[in-house]
């Protein structure tokens, strides 16, 4: 099944709600970085969050995520716009550790919890809008739910997760976002709060074959969700050749000329996707004319 998003209202327009399956997504990431799983599972969590955050904006309007927890896996980036694209990395792709007392990935010991957690919206105005809250578990979900309702002053339930087949591949991954409108019910917030208390896991539901509606339903109940639009969601990354030349180019003459006598090639490596740009000897010498 592909990937997508659904955006819906549940309780009459009391609630705000979002689900996403991200298995694809977050199997060409892990495919691409050759993260291990506890690495896959912080990553497909943030980047699953992040697509979410991403159907939040309109048009060309764009977000970047930087999760910054203290622990091994170093620095999480995750980038998404408003038409369900997302790319993401980790400074150490080979984190992985045993499973924790619960016996799930131990995202929060590759996070840490000594950190913050940013969001830099890009909503084409000239100054962007940024919103940072402390790392409170490390486990991701209740980081981005302690975001929302501390930064944009949204109440909110987050929930996204990963689960790793046993050679590394990415065998569910998903999530949901549901936000309380102002002026929601007591009653409403009490139904929602006690179907959260006994929901399987997100990942266990994406795993048993839900999809995004379904998980809404399993959320809110029957009845009380009407979807208001559905979104293709893909790993998609903004490099290009064009870009790396024109990168290069800004180096100036002076600088590719060293390059071309000392490498005689170069190489270039994209972070958000891994993916290897190489420029031969003739090729960096007609960027040496371009350049200033």
């Amino acid at each position: 099944m592909k990937d997508y998003l659904v955006k819906a209202l549940g309780y009459n327009g009391q609630v705000r709600a979002y689900a996403v399956s991200t298995t694809e997504t977050v199997g060409e990431a892990q495919r691409r970085h050759y993260t291990w799983p506890t690495a896959s599972a912080a990553l497909g969590r943030a980047m699953t969050a992040g697509v979410m955050m991403g159907a939040m904006l309109k048009g060309d309007e764009k977000l970047t995520i930087k999760i910054e927890g203290g622990g091994p896996i170093g620095l999480i980036l995750v980038d998404s716009n408003a038409k369900g694209e997302v790319r993401g990395y980790v400074t150490n792709p080979q984190t992985h550790f045993d499973l924790n007392e619960h016996g799930k990935l131990d995202v929060r010991r590759a996070v840490g919890t000594d950190g913050m957690l940013t969001v830099v919206k890009d909503i084409g105005l000239k100054d962007y809008f940024t919103g940072q809250t402390p790392i409170v578990s490390g486990e991701l979900g209740d980081d981005f739910t302690y975001y929302f309702v501390t930064s944009e002053q949204v109440p909110s339930s987050v929930g996204v997760g990963v689960l790793v087949n046993p050679d590394n591949t990415i065998k569910a991954a998903g999530g949901f976002i549901l936000q309380l409108m102002p002026g929601t019910e007591e009653e409403t917030i009490a139904a929602i709060e006690e179907r959260l208390s006994t929901i399987t896991p997100i990942s266990k539901m994406i795993e048993s074959g839900m999809t995004p509606e379904d998980i809404l339903e399993e959320l809110l109940g029957k009845g009380n969700v009407q979807i208001l639009d559905k979104m293709p969601v893909s790993f998609q990354c903004q490099c290009s050749r064009e870009r790396i030349e024109n990168a290069l180019i800004s180096l100036g003459k002076t600088e590719i000329r060293s390059i071309i006598e000392e490498e005689g090639k170069a190489e270039a490596n994209c972070h958000f996707c891994n993916e290897k740009y190489q420029f031969t000897k003739e090729e960096l010498e007609q960027l040496e004319k371009d350049a200033q």
